[in-house]
This record gives structure tokens, C-alpha cells and sequence, in this order.
């Protein structure tokens, strides 16, 4: 292992790719079926909404990114305002929730693998395949664990090795998955006034709300499903593997985020349009491909046109695996670099330039974490989630109080009401999912304050040990506007 800084590998189209990657996940196919049980048609409303309100959130990672280029995302901006236990608490959590996270992705890779396997008749459906048994252990593996197991494995490898490699995969990956849900909308709108009883047809869409909650029904909806865009963020934990970060930091989020936010408006447009509100909520995780199923013709090689949108979800899920595996090693490997976690998680393997350590301390979390029920991952990563983007908005407000000389190659037009209306509306997301676990998941609740606690625990006997809190890293240079100084002592 070495000291020294992680390679500029990565351009602007793979810093984009790696939030599209995140975002255009497991949530566009396992997250539009609870949505759309919840608020009915207007869960295409509450996927706007949630992009409208995270769009505040990426104005202000924008402008900390281009201001403080360093690798670790929302810890690496709250490091350098505020205190050491802040700081910590925050990194905690945020990795935390990228380890969540993919848990959450893989366990939604792993029933698909198996649909599109039970499509060509090599398994049967994926509620009949048994446990898996192996000769070195004594009890059998639900199969859905196994290949959730067996996919971490795999992209913590590709990781350890290879920074260009991961992100080439996801480049790629998501070209793919863009690409086939492009497919699906278009063969979506296509059908309609085709006259059968899935055709496309905007009376799915009225009445809009559902009778008894009406339009309140968005708000417990959004929070449920705000990890769906949870991934623009990823590109800020790679900062310093990206050529140019000041200028393509902010570029890569913009673009990432309003695409993501008209992808998902066509697809659940489409979905709602065919199958109705009801129909969708019925399907559950399977609802875009049971919508594709529907109206989509035989297609060459591949067959029922339902195939293709469970091969999109493989594509999805993986790639949003891909993205946090990623993510959850650069915000260990920041904290292990400002030595709020042990010297050896902040250093870069000699041999493969990659964080290994890191890695390897994020594969062991998340690894264990693919036990736990898929609902209960996604509604303890929305919760930590919403919790550090408030953070993140704060951080602005109070950087540029204390350092309004600082260099900022992007600043937020009409500051301060985007980081006021991000900490606002983040922490009325945050109260209704509360509120929601009390009632219907307290065990994503029970396992998230258990977290925050261990943190804490850890802070005080790991300081105590070592003798100090003192900050490990530098801070960004506090100079004028016309410099370009960067976190390390270099030049852009």
C-alpha cells in the first residue's frame, strides 16, 4: 500500500455514467409498483417531485464539488467545514447508506437473473427455485441470497484491480439499460389506440389521486422512494479520479439528473398508461416487465418482448451495484484519509492504484447486509440518504459565511433559497418515512439508530486509543477567485 493520490482516469462521460448508473437502478423496476400502490397515477408525480426536490440537493453538491475537489462526496465537504465528530457522524452514515444501497441492488439483480434464466426455460419460476447447498458449509443458501452474494463478489473484484475497468463497466452497462428502456416507450406509445385492453391509453390516468388520501398520498410515497434518486452524489466520491473536476464534477451531475428525472417520467408514463395504476401496484417488482409483456411484439433472437425489459433490469440492478461498490470504498477511503478510520482504509494499493483496503471494508458490510429483507435495504438507504443531503445544503449555507473568498468555479444562481429549500423539503421527507417505519418497518429503524450508535461508540474509543482527533488531511485552499489551486496543492 502507498500514500500516494488515486489516478485522473475517468472523463466527463464516465463521471455522468456512474450517476445514471445509480439512479436508473433497481428503482425505476422495483420502486414504480410500490409507488403507484401508495398514490395511484400520480405516482408519475411522485417521481418529478423527488427530482425537483433532490435537484436542490445537487445545486449545492455543484458547487462544493467545484470548490472542493477531493474524493468522498458529502463527507468530503462536511471534513472540511465543520467539526471532527460532524464530520465523522456524516461519513458514517453516508457510507452506511452506499452499503445499504447495494445490498438493495443486488438482492433486485438476483430474483431477475433468475426470471430471465426461468424465461428460456433453464429454471422454473423464481419462487420455485430451491436453496443452494455447498460442500463446505452445513445449511442451504435461498438462492436469491447466493446470487446476491456471488454479484458483490464479483464487482469488488473488478473494483480492487481496476478503477478505468469499473468505470468503463458502467459506461457501458448503462448505455445498455438506457437503451432498452428507450425501447420500451417507444413500443409503449406506440400502442396506443391499438384497441386491446393493455394498450396505452390516458384514462389510466383518471382520476389522478386516489379517493380517500387524495393528494397527500405523494408525500409517503416520495419518501419511500427517494433512494430512486440517490446516485448523482456517487460521482462527488470519485472526484479525484475524474479529469478536470472542478469543470466536469458539476457538468456530470446536471446531465445525470435531468436525464434520469425524463427517463423515469416516460417509463412510468408507459407503465401507468397500460397496465393501470392497479395493474402496476398487482405486479410489484415485476410491473414494468408484466407492461412490456403486455403490448411489446416478439422481438428477433430474444423472443417475448417481456425478456428484453427483464434483461434491462439485470443491466439496472448491476449497474447500480457497480456505482455504490464504487461509492462506499471512496467514502471509506476518504475517512481512512483524514484518519477518522484506521491509516491503512485511506491507502492506495501499490500494484492496481485502487483503494483496496476500502473496498474490501465496504464488501464485508455489504456482503452481510444481503440478509436482510429487500424493503427494509431500501428504506434504511432512503433514510440516511435524506438525513446527509440536509447536511450537504447546511454545508453551503455555511461555507460561504465563513469563507466568502473561497475559489468557486460554479456557483448556486439564486443562493441561499435552493440550499434553505433542500434542507426543508429533505426534512419533511425525512419525517413522513419516519413515520412510515414506525408503523410498517421498525426494523429499519432499530438497525439504523443501532449504526449511528456503533459510530459513535467507535469515534470516542478509536480517538481515545489513538490520542488525537486532529484532521489528517488539508484543507482546500481558502484563496481568491482567480485561483485554481486544488485540494492537493495542484493545478487543474
Amino acid at each position: 500500500m502507498s500514500q500516494r493520490e488515486p489516478a485522473a482516469e475517468l472523463g466527463l462521460l464516465d463521471a455522468t455514467m456512474i450517476g445514471m448508473g445509480a439512479m436508473i437502478g433497481a428503482g425505476i423496476f422495483v420502486l414504480t409498483g410500490l409507488a403507484a400502490e401508495i398514490s395511484g397515477p400520480a405516482a408519475i408525480l411522485v417521481f418529478v417531485l423527488n427530482g425537483v426536490v433532490t435537484a436542490f440537493t445537487g445545486l449545492c453538491y455543484a458547487e462544493l464539488a467545484a470548490s472542493i475537489p477531493k474524493s468522498g462526496g458529502g463527507y468530503a465537504f462536511v471534513r472540511e467545514i465543520f467539526d471532527d465528530l460532524s464530520s465523522f457522524v456524516m461519513g458514517w452514515m453516508l457510507w452506511f447508506a452506499y452499503m445499504i444501497a447495494g445490498a438493495l441492488y443486488a438482492l433486485g439483480f438476483a430474483p431477475n437473473f433468475l426470471e430471465f434464466l426461468h424465461v428460456y426455460g433453464f429454471v422454473p419460476a423464481p419462487g420455485q427455485v430451491g436453496a443452494v447447498t455447498f460442500g463446505v458449509l452445513p445449511v442451504a443458501i435461498p438462492a436469491k441470497v447466493a446470487l446476491a452474494f456471488a454479484a458483490v463478489l464479483l464487482l469488488v473484484s473488478v473494483n480492487a484491480v481496476s478503477t478505468a475497468a469499473s468505470g468503463s463497466i458502467e459506461t457501458i452497462f448503462t448505455a445498455i439499460k438506457v437503451t432498452i428502456l428507450l425501447v420500451f416507450v417507444a413500443f409503449g406509445f406506440l400502442s396506443a389506440g391499438g384497441g386491446g385492453e393493455t394498450s396505452f391509453t390516458f384514462q389510466n390516468f383518471d382520476p389522478l389521486f386516489p379517493e380517500g388520501d387524495g393528494a397527500f398520498s405523494i408525500l409517503p410515497a416520495m419518501g419511500l422512494t427517494f433512494i430512486a434518486f440517490e446516485g448523482y452524489d456517487l460521482i462527488t466520491t470519485v472526484t479525484e479520479e475524474v479529469e478536470n473536476p472542478r469543470e466536469n464534477i458539476p457538468k456530470a451531475i446536471f446531465v445525470s439528473l435531468a436525464v434520469t428525472v425524463l427517463v423515469y417520467m416516460l417509463v412510468v408514463t408507459v407503465a401507468i398508461g397500460t397496465l393501470g395504476a392497479p395493474g402496476l401496484a398487482d405486479a410489484g417488482e415485476a410491473g414494468i416487465a408484466a407492461a412490456a409483456t403486455s403490448f411489446m411484439p416478439p422481438i428477433p433472437v430474444i423472443g417475448n418482448g417481456g425478456a428484453i425489459i427483464v434483461f434491462g433490469a439485470i443491466f439496472s440492478t448491476i449497474t447500480a451495484l457497480n456505482a455504490v461498490v464504487i461509492a462506499s470504498s471512496r467514502v471509506a477511503f476518504a475517512m481512512g484519509r483524514e484518519e477518522q478510520l484506521p491509516s491503512r482504509v485511506g491507502n492506495i494499493h501499490h500494484r492496481y492504484g485502487t483503494p483496496f483496503v476500502a473496498i474490501l471494508a465496504s464488501a464485508v458490510v455489504m456482503l452481510l447486509s444481503v440478509g436482510l429483507p429487500t424493503k427494509s435495504a431500501g428504506n434504511m438507504s432512503s433514510l440516511f440518504f435524506l438525513l446527509s443531503f440536509v447536511i450537504v445544503n447546511g454545508a453551503v449555507i455555511k461555507l460561504r459565511r465563513e469563507r466568502p473568498n473561497m475559489n468557486r468555479p460554479y456557483k448556486i444562481p439564486y443562493y441561499p433559497v435552493p440550499p434553505i429549500m433542500g434542507i426543508l423539503l429533505n426534512l419533511v421527507l425525512t419525517g413522513v418515512l419516519v413515520e412510515y417505519l414506525l408503523r410498517t418497518d421498525p426494523l429499519a429503524l432499530v438497525l439504523s439508530v443501532a449504526w449511528i450508535l456503533l459510530g459513535v461508540v467507535f469515534y470516542f474509543a478509536y480517538f481515545r486509543e489513538t490520542g488525537s482527533a486532529e484532521r489528517g488531511g488539508q484543507k482546500t485552499a481558502d484563496t481568491g477567485p482567480d485561483s485554481t489551486t486544488d485540494a492537493a496543492g495542484g493545478n487543474d
